[in-house]
Parts: structure tokens; C-alpha cells; sequence
């Protein structure tokens, strides 16, 4: 299935959706590489354009624009990578089966609201949107476990709410390393987003 078919299925109609993929080989190269990245890419270029061009507030410059689209961008694929192996992880404790490639499904699939709606991020007040397109993303995650993972319908509120929580600790010390980094490489400040 093209890229495109499966953004516009996976969000427009997720419970027939999650079948077709179950029914697939999960191959996790070419996940990442047909679908990730490509995907990923949408909001790292809409940060450019947006905190580039357009800025918030009077912090518009190009270098800023960049370095939130290379921290976006490689914390969207890492973040892909290391959701699948803490779901893939944490699945025998949940009565599911342990397969990366189908909690690579799970995660690259389920994040599609998300980067899709990254769009937004040109015009960055819209961030919010983002947010809620984020959010869809969590029921995608809940309707794709037992599909995917094989996940018994009574434990998938609770592994759902522990990876959660996991990932939320990850991804932020993730972030705060890849922002030190990429800060340190442009030279930039937390003040210059606020135009200090």
C-alpha cells in the first residue's frame, strides 16, 4: 500500500485499517524509510518555514528554524524506534506477543495524526492543533494493540498507560540532549526564541 493511502486509511478508517496491516509481514526498513521519514519530514520542514520565516513573537530567524527542525525530526524517528522497543519490551508482561516489527506497525502507524498535522507547524500558534491531531494518535495506538500486538482487550488500557509513561521520560531526556546538541552546534539560546 502507497504512503498516501495508508496516512488517509489509518486515520479516516482505523478499524478496518489496523486488520490490513495486522495481515501484513511488518518489514521495519522499509516502515522507516517508505514511512517514517517521509512523514517526519512534514513538520520538520513546516518548522523551518515557520519558525524561520514567520517566527513567534519576534524570534523568526532561519538557524532557529533549522535546529527545530533537526531536533523534531530526529526525535520523531528515534521516538519511533525506542516506543517500538519499550512496546515490543514491556508486551510478555501484558499477555501479548513480543514482535519489534509489530510494535513497529503499532507506533509508526498510529503516529501518522501527529506528523500529518505538522503541517501546522508553518504557522506556529497552530501548534496546539498538533496537539490534538497527537491525541488521535493515542486511540490510534489504543485500536491498533490488539491487532498488532496481539494485546487481550482487558490489558490494553494498562499497557497502553504504562508505555506511556515510559516513553514520556524518554522522549524527554531525548529532547533535552538533542536540543543541547543542536543549540550547541548553531550557537543559539533559549533567550533567542524569545528574541533576548
Amino acid at each position: 500500500m502507497n504512503i498516501v493511502d495508508r496516512a488517509k486509511n489509518i486515520m479516516m478508517t482505523p478499524k478496518t485499517e489496523w486488520p490490513a496491516i495486522a495481515a501484513e509481514e511488518p518489514n521495519v526498513g522499509q516502515i522507516v524509510s517508505g514511512y517514517v521519514i517521509p512523514l517526519a519530514l512534514i513538520p520538520a520542514v513546516a518548522a523551518i518555514l515557520g519558525y524561520g520565516l514567520i517566527g513567534r513573537g519576534m524570534a523568526a530567524s532561519f538557524t532557529w528554524g533549522i535546529a527545530m527542525a533537526i531536533i523534531g525530526f530526529v526525535a520523531a524517528v528515534a521516538g519511533v524506534y525506542l516506543t517500538a522497543f519499550v512496546i515490543d519490551l514491556l508486551a510478555p508482561n501484558f499477555g501479548s506477543q513480543k514482535n519489534f516489527g509489530r510494535a513497529m506497525q503499532l507506533v509508526a502507524y498510529s503516529y501518522t495524526p501527529a506528523w500529518v498535522a505538522g503541517i501546522l507547524n508553518i504557522i506556529p500558534v497552530l501548534g496546539v492543533l498538533v496537539l490534538i491531531a497527537s491525541i488521535y494518535g493515542l486511540y490510534l495506538l489504543y485500536l491498533g494493540f490488539p491487532h498488532t500486538m496481539k494485546t487481550p482487550q482487558d490489558k490494553v488500557v494498562v499497557y497502553m498507560v504504562v508505555s506511556i509513561i515510559v516513553l514520556i521520560v524518554v522522549y524527554f531526556v531525548l529532547t533535552a540532549i538533542l536540543t543541547a546538541i543542536v543549540f550547541g552546534i548553531f550557537g543559539l539560546s533559549a533567550m533567542s526564541m524569545i528574541g533576548g
